[in-house]
Order: C-alpha cells, then sequence, then structure tokens
C-alpha cells in the first residue's frame, strides 16, 4: 500500500514525493490531464500521504489517518448521503446555506460539482459559492494531523465571479493548508488562478500500461482487453468502467451522423440521430462531443497517411476508410470548428440538441 499502486506519470509522482521529504509543500496545485488518467488518485494520495503517522514521503495505508482518508476513493456514497441529509427539495438559499463537502477526516475535503438533487441532479453540476467560502473559512483551522488538504475535483465548473472568492484563499495561503484543483486544461480556469498554483500535467498512458493493468484488474479475452486498451486512450478510469458492446453502438451511431452529415442527407434522418445522442443516451454529452472528435481524428489520419496509421477506433476501421474516401480534409477541418465552436458554448449552457443540431446542418450543407 502507498504511491507504489499509482501508475503511470512517474515524473509528477518523483516531484510530489521530493516536496514531501523536503518538508516544502506547496499551498496551491493544479493538476490538469484527461478524465481517467489518476488526478483524483493522486490527490487523494497525497493527502494520505501529507498526513500519514508513520510515513514522510509516502504512506501506510494502516495507521488511523490513511485509513480514513482512504474512504474518499468512492466520492459518489459520500455524494448521495450528503445530498439526502440536505433534502430532495432543498431551494436555491438551502443549497448555498448547505454545501455539498466530502470529508471523512477533519483535515481533508473534497469540493465537487454539486448535483443539487439526488433523484433529478441538475443536468450541468458545478462547484457553487457556498462551498468555496466553506473551504474558504475551513483552510484558515489549524490541523489536527499534519496538513490541511482541499482538493477541488471539476475545479473548471466554478463560475468566474465566484472564482474570486477562490482567489482570495491563494493570494494570502496558509502555511499548513494545500489546496488541489482538478481540471481537464488549465485554460478552463482564470489566470489569476492559474498562475497561483504549481501545475503538473498528467498525460494519457501507452495503451500497453493499460492492457497490463487490465489483465489485473477485469475479466476480458485477450482481443478484447486489447480493444478496450485502445479505446480508453490512455485512461484507466475508462478503460475500468467501460461496456465494450454499449461502447461500440454509441460509436457506430456518431459514425453515422458523420456519414449522413458527408453525404449532405437530408437534415430530417440528421435530427433524428441527434436527438437520439441527447436525449435518450445515458452517456455525458460531453463525452459523446469526445466521440465526434475521436472519430474525425482518425478520418483525418486515414486521410494523410492510409497505411501506416494507428485508429483509435480500430475496430470502426473498414467503415472510416470508406468515409475518408469521400469526407476531404476541408470538411473534416470544418466538422472540427463547428465541435470546437459548441464545445465552447457548453460553458454558457446552451441547449446541446440545438448546438449538435446546427453541428449536423452544417456539415450537412458543406
Amino acid at each position: 500500500m502507498g504511491f507504489a499502486d499509482f501508475l503511470g506519470n512517474e515524473n509528477i509522482l518523483t516531484a510530489l514525493r521530493g516536496m514531501l521529504r523536503a518538508g516544502r509543500v506547496p499551498n496551491a496545485l493544479l493538476f490538469t490531464g484527461p478524465r481517467g488518467v489518476g488526478k483524483y488518485t493522486l490527490a487523494r494520495m497525497f493527502a494520505q500521504a501529507a498526513n500519514c503517522e508513520r510515513m514522510t514521503d509516502d504512506f501506510c495505508g494502516a495507521c488511523a489517518p490513511c485509513r480514513s482518508i482512504a474512504q474518499l476513493a468512492d466520492t459518489q456514497p459520500l455524494i448521495e448521503r450528503g445530498l439526502a441529509e440536505r433534502g430532495e427539495s432543498a431551494d436555491a438559499a438551502a443549497v448555498e446555506r448547505m454545501p455539498l463537502l466530502l470529508q471523512t477526516h477533519p483535515d481533508v475535503c473534497v469540493i465537487v460539482p454539486d448535483p443539487v438533487r439526488l433523484r433529478t441532479p441538475v443536468a450541468r453540476p458545478v462547484i457553487r459559492m457556498g462551498q468555496l467560502r466553506a473551504a474558504q473559512r475551513a483552510a484558515y483551522f489549524r490541523p489536527a494531523a499534519r496538513r490541511r488538504v482541499f482538493i477541488l475535483d471539476g475545479a473548471e465548473t466554478m463560475r468566474w465571479d465566484n472564482a474570486n472568492i477562490f482567489l482570495k484563499i491563494l493570494e494570502e495561503p496558509p502555511e499548513t493548508a494545500t489546496l488541489i484543483l482538478l481540471a481537464p486544461s488549465p485554460d478552463l480556469l482564470l489566470r489569476t488562478i492559474q498562475s497561483r498554483c504549481l501545475r503538473f500535467y498528467f498525460a494519457p498512458l501507452p495503451p500497453e500500461q493499460v492492457e497490463e493493468f487490465l489483465k489485473r484488474r477485469a475479466e476480458l479475452r485477450p482481443a478484447e482487453r486489447r480493444l478496450v486498451a485502445q479505446l480508453s486512450q490512455g485512461s484507466i478510469g475508462t478503460a475500468l468502467v467501460m461496456d465494450l458492446e454499449e461502447s461500440q453502438r454509441l460509436r457506430r451511431d456518431v459514425l453515422r451522423v458523420i456519414e449522413l452529415g458527408a453525404a449532405g442527407r437530408p437534415v430530417g434522418k440528421l435530427f433524428a440521430m441527434t436527438a437520439q445522442l441527447t436525449k435518450n443516451e445515458k452517456t455525458p454529452f460531453e463525452n459523446i462531443l469526445d466521440l465526434f472528435y475521436s472519430l474525425l481524428t482518425d478520418l483525418l489520419e486515414l486521410s494523410c497517411e492510409p497505411k501506416n496509421c494507428v485508429l483509435r477506433n480500430p475496430d470502426l476501421r473498414q467503415e472510416l476508410e470508406a468515409l475518408s474516401a469521400k469526407a476531404t480534409l476541408e470538411w473534416v477541418g470544418q466538422a472540427t470548428r463547428r465541435l470546437d465552436q459548441l464545445h465552447g458554448r457548453l460553458r454558457r449552457n446552451v441547449n446541446r440538441q440545438l448546438g449538435l443540431e446546427n453541428v449536423a446542418v452544417s456539415l450537412a450543407g458543406r
């Protein structure tokens, strides 16, 4: 038990252990990178190491602080408990008055985007003002163990006017507290916040490393294991929860939308497909956009180097090769730009179905 259980991004792990060993722990860290590459896991492990009773640059996993903090590994039960305590019909004032804070040890607090309700969560959870104010107050308390650690998972969901509350903590950081922000990209945060954090980028893992990991953790046949490792695009978290059959179905549906757009088919069929993708799927809309990007990247690769390219969707090679003969580089570039525009508008709560329909119409019209 300890940092040895962490997989990938060894350079980041080495740097964090060096800080702990030297006793020079920064007040603010920013972990960025794709979903599922271990940002939250390493932040939680860092909190354990910073408060372990037996070790200085690692954690034993057996002392009382280590065991308590380890309960943060699975946040969903803690989120459900917090929402149940607040009540299903909580109004806006109650949401701010009773902020959702995940805490199993007095010195470690995890802040996640607040879904507001348990049975009917909001479409796009965000980190709220009440959560940030609670962190601001608690950061200056004396730690019960060695160090207070606050983990903001989904830091990019902070509204920028509320983020100024968090900026005050970074401008006058307490000596005994560390704030760890987790976000897919640093550019999704205010520059004033970025500049006050020590940044670490978590790179995707090589497919071979993901496949080796799956040998120990998943009941998959070798061919399925290899495919999951390729489709996960270096994300251990994605690989562990992937339903291969469902993934294949969803990617084929997304590819069908791209095919209809490239063929300039009537928009009625496109609208039916985009409605299904936005309304009837359990997969988050952001993940569906990632599938569009993944398939378009494969088209681009096939257009430039059809024989030697390594596809992100190898099981769809035949369909992609047929489509690459019809779709021009200009069309693929246009499709990518339209998706970029839609992705940027998601922060402003644009209607997802209308946004995807707009992309589909523009592709069909070329």
